[in-house]
């Protein structure tokens, strides 16, 4: 099979063939799911009728659904890394940089299923009561003890990050700066949502970059791995 598609295809035998492979493919969709999100997601006046219809809109929850996607898929990545790095001098801190991870997207994910389908219905029902005061629920939604989880999920996966970017650092096997994009990306991850939707474009296109670097370099270790369990003794 010739061209783009049977190469695809080709990669994609790799990958469920490989385990390390199928681990690196994750952690790059993921990347490439986190630049979707704030690409598709509607940015616009969240108190108006403009804003209700961003909320309602299937554009809003198929770019919630993407992010949240999107950390799920981080895990099989920091699992990856952890694999590479399992007998190295850097193993115990990729794994406490995996277990961190996943506490972090614990805690991150109930936040952003309120914002794709709780938001979304509320959305709905300003729309369809046409009373725009139901717009103030959504702040409801968005504050209390699910926000502090939110937070404090997104600080922590920063905090993974920051520990894989030290791994790889430290690790011999990777380049060094291969885990600085991925460190940077996620710990502006909450001044992010401050910004415009270029600047979050911006910060998903970092994300992105991170997330496929440290991929490109699983893939390729476990080609190395390959060819020296071939190498005649």
């Amino acid at each position: 099979m010739a061209g783009p598609i049977g190469i695809i295809a080709e990669m994609i035998v790799e990958m469920m063939q490989s385990r390390t492979r199928l681990l690196a493919g994750a952690l790059a969709l993921a990347g490439v799911l986190f630049v979707l999100y704030p690409v598709i997601r509607p940015f616009s006046d969240e108190a108006s009728f403009q804003g209700a219809a961003a909320f309602a809109s299937t554009a809003w929850v198929v770019a919630h659904a993407l992010a949240i996607a999107g950390f799920i898929l981080l895990m099989p990545g920091l699992l990856g890394i952890h694999r590479t790095l399992q007998g190295s001098t850097v193993e115990r801190l990729a794994f406490r940089a995996l277990v961190v991870g996943l506490v972090g997207v614990g805690l991150t994910l109930p936040f952003y299923g309120l914002e794709a389908f709780g938001v979304h219905q509320i959305g709905q029902a300003a729309l369809w009561q046409h009373d725009i005061a139901l717009m103030k629920l959504a702040e409801a939604v968005r504050t209390g003890t699910q926000l502090i989880m939110f937070l404090v999920g997104l600080l922590l996966i920063g905090v993974s990050a920051v520990m894989v970017a030290t791994a790889l650092w430290k690790s011999g096997i990777f380049p060094r700066w291969s885990g600085v994009p991925f460190a940077l990306g996620f710990a502006l991850y909450i001044p992010q949502f401050f910004g415009t939707q270029s600047i979050r474009v911006a910060h998903g296109a970092l994300v992105a970059v991170g997330c496929l670097w440290i991929a490109a370099t699983l893939w390729q270790q476990r080609a190395k791995e390959s060819s020296r369990s071939r190498a005649p003794a």
